[in-house]
C-alpha cells in the first residue's frame, strides 16, 4: 500500500492531487502570476508609507478594547454547560477514532487518515478562522487531563512546576515539525502503524507535560493548540485582558499576539513546510532526489529542515536590519525585533494553505465524512453519511480555482504588510520607521514570487 495520505483516499473519480496538477494544467500564466503579486505587494507598502503615518492598533490597546459580545451570547458561550458539551464533543469523537485506529483495518480508507490529515490538519484553519480558538476547545488530551485531575482531586491548571517563560513556544514548534515530517517525508504515513505511534506519543508527551506544568503546557507546546490559536488571532472574536469576550477586527486581533519565544520558529516551519510541500513532487527534485545514492528519507528530512530554517533566517535577518534607539528604555532590542514581527506572517500562512490545500482539502474533506460512517471499513453507515456523494467542482473550474489560489496568497501577504507596518509604526525610532521596513518588504516579495512559482510554475 505505497499510498500517501495525499492520495485520493476512495475508489472512484480521481483528482489531481489538491486539486492542481501542475503548471500545464492552470489557465493562469506563472509569469502573470508572478509579476501581478509582486506588483501588488509594493504597492500596497508604498500606499501605506504614504496614508498610513500612525500605528492603529497597539497591542495593550486592543487587548483592553473591541465590542462586547451580547449578553445573552456571551453568557451562552462563556457558561460551563456549553464548554463542557463541546470538550464532551471532541472527546467522543477522538474516542470514536481511537476505535478505528486501534480495531480499523490498515486500509487507506480508514477515516483515520483522512481526519488526522484533512480534516485536523486542513480543516483547523477555517475553523479556526471561523470560531476562534477551536482546538481549545475541543482538545481531547486537555479534557482527557480536566478529568483525571478532578477523578484525583488535583486542579488541571497547575502542575508540579511553573512553565519556564524560555521556552516559550518551542515546544509546539517542535511537535509541529514531528506532524509535518509525518505527513510529507514519512514514507509509512499511509499506514496504520506509524500513525498510532505518532499519536501515542503525542497522547503521552501532553499529558506528562500537562501533570508537570498544568494547562500552560497545552497553550505553549500542544502543536494543534498553538496553531489554531494563532490562526484564531485572524478571527472577529477576542477576549479583552479581563478576560470579557469581545468582536475585534482581524487586524486588531493580529495585534494582540504576544511575542514569545519561539513564535518565530512555528511560523517558519508552518510557512517552510508548505513550501516543502509544493516543491517535493516536481520532477526537478524527483529527479535530483533519484540522482543521489543516498536514503530518500534522509534527504527529504534534511531538505524539510533547510525550508523551515531558511524562512526562519531570512525573515530573522529582515526584521533586525533596522535602527533602534539605544537611549529609550522603552524600545525593544534588535534580538526581540524577529519575535515582535512574527504575527505578520501568520496571514502569509493562511494564504499559502488557502492556495495550497483548498480544493484538498473540500473534496478529500468529504470523502473522509463519508469514511466516517464506516471505521472498520466493512460497509457500515453508522453515521448515515456512507451514501452522499463527492462534489468535484473546484477541479472542474480550473480558472476560479487559480485565481482564489493568487488572491490568496498576495491577499495573505498584503494583511501581513499591512501588520507589520503598524508594527514598526509603534516600536522603531521615527528615522527608521520606513527604512527598517524595507528588509521585511524585500524577504516578502521574494516569499510571494518564490511561492506562486512553486504553486503555479514548478
Amino acid at each position: 500500500m505505497a499510498l500517501s495520505p495525499v492520495a485520493p483516499l476512495i475508489a472512484g473519480p480521481l483528482v489531481p492531487m489538491h486539486g492542481l496538477g501542475g503548471a500545464k494544467d492552470l489557465p493562469v500564466p506563472a509569469p502573470l502570476a508572478i509579476a501581478g503579486g509582486t506588483a501588488a505587494l509594493v504597492i500596497s507598502f508604498c500606499v501605506l508609507i504614504l496614508a498610513w503615518r500612525s500605528p492603529r492598533y497597539e497591542p495593550e490597546a486592543m487587548r483592553a478594547g473591541g465590542r462586547p459580545v451580547p449578553a445573552g451570547l456571551a453568557g451562552l458561550l462563556d457558561s460551563p454547560g456549553y464548554r463542557w458539551t463541546l470538550r464532551g464533543l471532541g472527546l467522543a469523537f477522538a474516542a470514536y477514532l481511537t476505535w478505528a485506529l486501534l480495531s480499523g483495518p490498515d486500509l487507506v480508507t480508514n477515516p483515520v487518515f483522512g481526519t488526522f490529515y484533512v480534516l485536523l490538519w486542513v480543516g483547523i484553519v477555517p475553523a479556526s478562522l471561523l470560531f476562534g480558538r477551536f482546538y481549545y476547545a475541543i482538545n481531547p488530551v486537555r479534557t482527557l487531563n480536566a478529568l483525571i485531575a478532578k477523578a484525583t482531586g488535583g486542579d488541571p491548571a497547575k502542575g508540579m512546576y511553573t512553565y519556564p517563560a524560555r521556552l516559550g513556544y518551542w515546544p509546539a514548534a517542535a511537535g509541529l515539525f514531528a506532524f509535518v515530517w509525518q505527513e510529507l517525508v514519512n514514507p509509512q504515513s499511509a499506514y496504520i502503524g506509524p500513525v498510532r505511534l505518532w499519536l501515542a506519543i503525542y497522547l503521552a508527551v501532553m499529558l506528562v507535560g500537562a501533570a508537570i506544568f498544568g494547562d500552560t503546557w497545552f497553550e505553549r507546546a500542544d502543536p494543534f493548540e498553538v496553531y489554531s490559536s494563532l490562526l484564531a488571532k485572524l478571527s472577529f472574536w477576542g477576549r479583552t485582558s479581563k478576560g470579557v469576550l469581545v468582536f475585534r477586527s482581524p487586524l486588531a486581533n493580529l495585534a494582540t499576539t504576544r511575542p514569545l519565544p519561539g513564535l518565530v520558529a512555528v511560523v517558519a516551519v508552518l510557512f517552510g513546510s508548505t513550501a516543502f510541500d509544493s516543491y517535493k513532487d516536481t520532477l526537478r527534485w524527483v529527479n535530483f532526489v533519484g540522482r543521489l545514492d543516498v536514503d530518500v528519507v534522509a534527504i527529504n528530512t534534511v531538505a524539510l529542515l533547510v525550508f523551515c530554517a531558511t524562512i526562519g533566517i531570512t525573515f530573522t535577518v529582515a526584521t533586525m536590519t533596522t535602527g533602534v534607539d539605544p537611549d529609550s528604555p522603552h524600545a525593544p532590542t534588535r534580538r526581540a525585533l524577529p519575535a515582535l514581527f512574527a504575527h505578520s506572517v501568520i496571514p502569509i500562512i493562511v494564504g499559502y494553505m488557502t492556495a495550497h490545500y483548498l480544493s484538498y482539502f473540500v473534496e478529500q474533506g468529504q470523502t473522509t465524512v463519508l469514511q466516517l460512517s464506516d471505521p472498520m471499513v466493512n460497509g457500515s453507515n453508522l453515521l448515515g453519511t456512507a451514501n452522499w456523494s463527492v462534489n468535484y467542482w473546484l477541479s472542474f473550474h480550473p480558472t476560479t480555482l487559480a485565481c482564489i489560489k493568487v488572491l490568496a496568497v498576495v491577499g495573505g501577504h498584503i494583511v501581513g504588510v499591512v501588520a507589520a507596518h503598524d508594527k514598526a509604526l509603534t516600536i522603531l525610532p521615527k528615522r527608521h520607521q520606513v527604512t527598517g521596513q524595507l528588509g521585511l518588504l524585500l524577504v516578502m516579495v521574494l516569499y510571494t514570487s518564490t511561492g506562486l512559482y512553486l504553486l503555479f510554475g514548478a
